[in-house]
Parts: C-alpha cells; sequence; structure tokens
C-alpha cells in the first residue's frame, strides 16, 4: 500500500526508553509491521502515527519494522519482537492476513492485529474500515464541483468498497454526472498510476478520487500541475494544495491504533473481524478547499449526520 523505495532498509528503532512506567494491564509492549516505508505521507505514516499514540498515551515501549513484506523476514520480526517482550503486533495491511493466521499458533502469548483480512485464531484480529460510505460522500462533493460531469476513480483494486460509493454519490448529487473507473491494481505502483491518470484526464474528467495510498500524492500533484481537482485518501491531503484537493475522505488510523491498544490493555479487545465507520469516530471528511461553497458543506454535514444517526446513506432512504 505503499510507494516502492528504490532500496528498503529494514529498520528495528525503538521509541521508548527503557525504565518507563507500563501500561497497567494487559499490554507490555507493542510492534508494528509495515511492507513498506512509514515516509509515504498516507497509510504508512498513519501507523507510525498510531505507534506514537499508544507511546504517548499508555506509555509502554513500542518498535517498528519496514520493508516487511516476506515471510521469512516476518517470522524474524515476530522472534526479535517476542524476545523484547511484545504482546500486540499490528501488521499495517491486509497482507497479513495470511501471514498472522498461520504464526498466532505458535506465538499464542501475542496477539496479531491486521487490516482489511480475514481473521482466524482467537489471537488475531482484523481492523474492517467500512468505507463505502466515505466514498459515497466523497462522491457527492465530486458531483457538485463538476464542471464537465465528468469524474473519474483511480482505485487500487476492485473490491475497495468506497468505490461503488463514490459512484453513487456523484450519481445521487448530480444525475448528469459520468464516471470513470480505472484500477492500478497495486497500491504502489506510480508508474502505472500516472500511465491510466492520462488516460482518465483525455477523457475529459476535472475530478479524480485518488482511492490509493503508494500513488496518490504523485497523482494529486500532476492534478494540481493541470488545474484540476482531487478528493484525497485516507489522509486528509489539503495540505497538497486547497485549490486543488476538494476535500478528502480520511481513515484516523492513528486513532484506531490507539483505541485497540487501549482495548487489549484492558483484556476486551475481540478476535475476528472488526468493523468501524463513521458513527465510530475513526472515518470522517477532511478539510474543504475554499472553492466548495458552505452552504453545499452545510448540507452534506447534515447527511453525514443522518447517516451516522440512522445508518441509512441519502439514496437508502
Amino acid at each position: 500500500m505503499y510507494i516502492k523505495l528504490g532500496f528498503v532498509f529494514i529498520i528495528l528503532f525503538s521509541l521508548f526508553g527503557c525504565g518507563q512506567p507500563a501500561a497497567s494491564g494487559e499490554l507490555q509492549s507493542v510492534g508494528l509491521l509495515v511492507p513498506e516505508s512509514i515516509d509515504d505521507q498516507v497509510w504508512g505514516t498513519k501507523g507510525y502515527k498510531g505507534l506514537l499514540k499508544i507511546q504517548s498515551e499508555l506509555g509502554v515501549d513500542v518498535y517498528y519494522k519496514e520493508g516487511m513484506n516476506e515471510e521469512g523476514k516476518i517470522r524474524a520480526a515476530i522472534e526479535e519482537y517476542q524476545e523484547k517482550g511484545v504482546n500486540l503486533i499490528f501488521g499495517h495491511g491486509s497482507e497479513y492476513a495470511a501471514f498472522f493466521n498461520t504464526l498466532g499458533e505458535e506465538f499464542p502469548e501475542i496477539h496479531f492485529v491486521l487490516f482489511n483480512g480475514k481473521a482466524v485464531g482467537e489471537n488475531v484480529t482484523s481492523l474492517n474500515f467500512e468505507s463505502h460510505a466515505m466514498g459515497f460522500f466523497g462522491g457527492m462533493v465530486a458531483g457538485e464541483m463538476t464542471s464537465s460531469n465528468k469524474v473519474a476513480v483511480l482505485a487500487a483494486f476492485e473490491w475497495q468498497p468506497e468505490v461503488d460509493g463514490f459512484f453513487e454519490g456523484a450519481y445521487f448529487q448530480n444525475k448528469d454526472v459520468h464516471v470513470d473507473i480505472e484500477y492500478v491494481q497495486d497500491w504502489n505502483d506510480v508508474d502505472t498510476a500516472m500511465i491510466l491518470l492520462d488516460k482518465i484526464l483525455e477523457s475529459g474528467n476535472d475530478i479524480v478520487y485518488v482511492a490509493g495510498d503508494g500513488y496518490n500524492v504523485s497523482v494529486i500533484e500532476k492534478l494540481k500541475a493541470e488545474g484540476l481537482f482531487a478528493i484525497g485518501f485516507v489522509s486528509d491531503q489539503s495540505d497538497l494544495g486547497t485549490g486543488t484537493v476538494l476535500t478528502s475522505t480520511v481513515q484516523h488510523v492513528d486513532r484506531l491504533y490507539e483505541n485497540v491498544a487501549k482495548s487489549f490493555n484492558e483484556g476486551t479487545l475481540d478476535s475476528g473481524e472488526i468493523y468501524f465507520d463513521f458513527q465510530d469516530d475513526v472515518i470522517s471528511l477532511g478539510k474543504f478547499s475554499p472553492l466548495v461553497e458552505e452552504t453545499f458543506r452545510e448540507t452534506l454535514q447534515k447527511h453525514i449526520e443522518e447517516y451516522v444517526d440512522s445508518g441509512l446513506l441519502p439514496n437508502q432512504k
């Protein structure tokens, strides 16, 4: 899910010195495994910030390793973490499902947490963002703001729920809108993403929902250079240009990590798949561009509040 590095250094780094007070519960120390880098400004960075929140709020030693994308590396990292007293490990992505579901049986004293995957075993938990609604509300913004009535999604994979959500939201807001959808088939393939972006722009699309992690900064930078617009993804990407990024669909991974660590510390973290949405305060829209009129923002906020209360999107009423 992250920007590929020409040469990835595998890092083990303690972020909290020895002798600090530990959480007064089940949590001892926390480890994070990232497939690529914590410096991608999107998904990997979010995980790292979550680790820092755990360190700050619970006062435990925390560690991270980058480039954890092969079984041998992952096993070695788990063994090293075990020696350091780590009993909660976050695998920052869906790719860790296959590894954790197998290795969890070998390390029963460690609880394993991953994203958007199947979790098997009493010590494995999968965190899943219910991202259909965030895509819907991002689509509403695109449907409202398009001048060409042509908007697009540049997603990583077909299974992403936010893609269908975006299509539905754009059409709900603007019955004349046309939505193009392209798939990179990878979270990190910047080259393919840029080729597909050229195709999208040649079709006259003026807003792109950049629903991928490793490539979305590069895509947004090109949209900015072309005087076009973007809906950001995962992070609030307004800092890339308030005249370009109309809003972002934000997944507060850092906040979720902190909540999960607290639940584990209290002995209340469930195994299996757990789902999160706007109602759990871990999904939101980001800052709006000044180009988005206040009256529309107020209408959109009412729709979001009604969704939080009822669980029904505007097109489901």
